[in-house]
């Protein structure tokens, strides 16, 4: 099976690859391989060889909201790393391997508006796509114009009506399957020096609350919608954390005490109850130990579910 591997052009092969280099958390056991396609034919080639071993199979990004498993994942982690990006007036196609702020760098340079309340966020684009990526009130949906993806038989490309775009939310989460390749955006002109000035405030703010060197996934919980929440609930929130029809998760840890908790090398951020970070050598089993903590304080206060944004591995 190796072999065959090995004898598809552009595709990388890493045997027993250890996932932990490969996330945010770096947290994780290895993969009996990691495959990072460079092109179109070298996935889907090496997607229809490991379909014949029968191992299973797993699609990651670049790991920015993954969690493996401490036994790590006893198949094959499939990546798709093409990362051009094109730029034509106001519409932009970028591979799905793009990291995500070259890709907002690159559109603030040719003076397009759109994705600059995004800079900071960290992964590539076919992640931002996937989980409908978004800051300050602008997600990806509102600039996608069509995907192209692999569904496991063939190439296809879809509509963003057809992406079914909710909140940090896609058609994509419901096919784990599908294998973004690119996308399509439509943007708008604007002054270069004011859309470079907006995402550096934005930078600033974020990289102090996530610093860089962080092991972390930014916010584990996805915020709340106020409309989905119960009349009893509702009358338990100050307005002034109502952020845009939202109701910030880290409102409802911080009632329940999480902030500053610890379990070994896992802790709650002391000034935000939505960040969780490894301080180093911590474990997916103390991560996931904390999390099910935290879902289960907010519970037991508010009779509430909260949902996380990061995706197990394993």
């Amino acid at each position: 099976m190796l072999f065959r591997l090995l004898a598809i052009p552009n595709l990388h092969v890493f045997v027993n690859a250890a996932l932990a280099r490969y996330t945010r958390f770096e947290i994780g056991g290895p993969a009996r391989v990691l495959l990072d396609a460079a092109d179109q034919t070298a996935l889907v080639d090496a997607w229809r060889a490991i379909d014949e071993t029968g191992w299973p199979r797993v699609v990651i990004g670049g790991g920015t909201n993954l969690i493996v498993a401490d036994e790590g994942f006893p198949g094959a982690a499939l990546r798709y790393t093409a990362s051009a990006i094109a730029i034509d007036q106001c519409r932009v196609r970028v591979d799905a391997g793009a990291v995500l702020q070259s890709l907002v760098d690159a559109t603030i340079d040719c003076g397009l508006r759109g994705l600059e309340t995004m800079t900071g966020i960290p992964g590539w684009v076919g992640g931002a796509i996937y989980g409908n990526a978004g800051a300050y009130g602008h997600s990806m949906d509102e600039r996608v114009e069509s995907v192209r993806f692999f569904d496991g038989i063939a190439i296809r490309e879809i509509s963003n009506a057809e992406c079914e775009f909710r909140y940090r939310d896609s058609v994509f989460k419901r096919h784990k399957d599908w294998v973004i390749l690119s996308a399509a955006l439509r943007l708008d002109r604007a002054d270069p020096s004011e859309l470079g000035a907006r995402a550096q405030s934005i930078r600033k703010i974020r990289d102090a609350k996530y610093p860089p060197e962080m092991r972390c996934a930014g916010s584990i919980f996805k915020n709340l919608l106020l409309a989905d929440l119960s009349e009893g609930v509702r009358a338990q929130i100050p307005e002034s954390v109502i952020r845009e029809g939202k109701v910030p998760s880290a409102y409802f840890l911080e009632q329940a005490g999480a902030k500053g908790l610890a379990d070994g090398a896992i802790r709650v951020a002391d000034y935000h109850a939505n960040l969780i970070y490894n301080t180093g050598g911590a474990t997916a089993h103390q991560l996931r130990a904390m999390i099910s903590l935290l879902k289960t304080r907010v519970r037991d206060r508010f009779a509430i579910e909260l949902e996380e944004e990061v995706q197990y591995v394993g």
